[in-house]
């Protein structure tokens, strides 16, 4: 039995919480390895909504162990309002069966001010960031004057390291003409919050090794997208860590083949939230079907995602970079009223045909998509269950999508709830 890492493979929003939820029934445990509350993941669980940001999604099926990995950045006052929310929807969250990494790093309220500002100062070459900070926390990360789950629990060292990271911070702030903050200020606020904190904090990577040793069921959780990492994706217009499989291990702590199966979760077609290129956008009328069709906004920020067909130029390289096993399609109900449905099979970039995404900033912006033409099925797939539930021309379609992509299709999600899923493949047997 493999352990799996789940991860979307185009710009997030493809439906990696139904996914996991999924999944989660045949893990053990369920850990987030990286990103922040910028992320969101939406779960419909016997007719119940749970949106979680922070939270692993296993959190919601009893006798699970949850875990939030070093790899993730933690606003401790943003954590502990989602635990709040989830229990008051009847969720037990304990010490038991919820565990912090003891060296993640702190979101301050610091860091969403100097996002903020800064997303400001860039006006219309802004980049998109939803504000929350995310990105000034990884920078301080790397800049070793970030602050730790760990050194809530020393005074003096807590003071020293907040008056430093502030000397760096109100620098900037005062230079772009923000407010700038005091340190006892962010001090205390974290005295106030940090028992809340430690009571979940633990070495995370000593217990995977344990669950490991133990032959349990491990499923690492990824936020965003492979088109929104800071190495691999569209570069600026990405978000601050490492959204690819292999951040599974670095950001919970394990060996690279401690992962196992990598699944990559794709939506049927392409959509992304905030700024940057996006070869298959569709500003017509099939943009707009789409959008209202999927229901097309983001679960964090509430802000409506641009849509498009699917790029299976974009796939296949999200793959290659991930070394993705087997791809999961989501909302394949969504094309259901199309009488034609078109892939994008190459690029061209002033007369010369791609067939991979350009890295440079400008060669992303003026690559046109080549499009490939495919009839529709004009049929329901809304809670199919298995092939013979599917239209011929749905299945079709899929097929046509494996051969670009060169990956086979493990599952198909038929709509957000858990059981409307085909399943062609157990990852978890692979």
């Amino acid at each position: 039995m493999a352990n799996v890492a789940v991860i979307g493979s185009q710009w997030g929003d493809e439906g990696k919480g139904k996914i996991v939820d999924w999944l989660s029934s045949r893990a053990d445990v369920v850990v987030r390895f990286q990103g922040g509350h910028n992320a969101g993941h939406t779960l419909v669980i016997d007719g119940v909504t749970y949106k979680l940001h922070l939270l692993p999604s296993g959190v919601v099926r009893g006798g699970k162990l949850s875990i939030i990995g070093n790899g993730v950045v933690i606003d401790p006052w943003a954590l502990m309002k989602e635990i709040g929310d989830v229990r008051a929807q009847g969720v037990e969250i304990t010490p038991d069966n919820l565990i912090i990494a003891d060296n993640a790093s702190l979101i301050l309220p610091v860091h969403s001010a100097v996002d903020k500002a800064f997303e400001a100062a860039r006006g219309k070459k802004s980049i998109g960031t939803t504000g929350r900070g995310i990105g000034p926390c990884y920078e301080d990360k790397v800049a070793r004057r970030g602050i730790r789950v760990c050194d809530l629990a020393d005074d003096e060292l807590l003071m020293e390291k907040v008056e430093r990271l502030l000397v760096h911070h109100n620098t900037f702030l005062k230079g772009l003409g923000a407010d700038t903050i005091e340190p006892k200020t962010i001090y205390d606020s974290l005295v106030q919050i940090r028992g809340d904190i430690l009571q979940f904090a633990a070495p995370v990577w000593q217990r995977l090794d344990a669950a490991n040793k133990n032959g349990e069921k491990i499923l690492f959780e990824g936020a965003q997208g492979i088109m929104l990492d800071v190495d691999h994706g569209t570069y600026p217009f990405v978000t601050s860590s490492n959204t690819v499989a292999a951040q599974a291990a670095t950001g919970s702590g394990v060996g690279p083949r401690t992962v196992g199966y990598v699944l990559g979760i794709t939506k049927a077609y392409t959509t992304r939230v905030g700024s940057g290129p996006f070869p298959t956008e569709l500003l017509d009328d099939d943009g707009e079907t789409l959008g209202r069709r999927g229901h097309e906004f983001g679960t964090t920020t509430g802000r409506k995602r641009r849509c498009g067909w699917f790029d299976a130029v974009q796939v296949r390289q999200a793959i290659k970079t991930s070394g993705i096993d087997g791809i999961a399609l989501t909302k394949l109900d969504v094309l259901d009223t199309f009488a034609e449905i078109k892939v994008c099979v190459g690029y061209d970039l002033n007369g010369v045909r791609l067939d991979r995404l350009p890295a440079g900033q400008k060669e992303q912006a003026a690559v046109t998509p080549i499009f490939e033409t495919i009839e529709g099925w004009q049929e329901s797939t809304q809670g199919a269950r298995s092939w013979a539930d599917l239209p011929a021309k749905a299945i079709k379609y899929i097929r046509r999508l494996e051969e670009l992509i060169e990956t086979p299709v493990a599952m198909v999600s038929t709509s957000p709830e858990r059981d409307d899923t085909i399943l062609v493949q157990d990852p978890f047997a692979a």
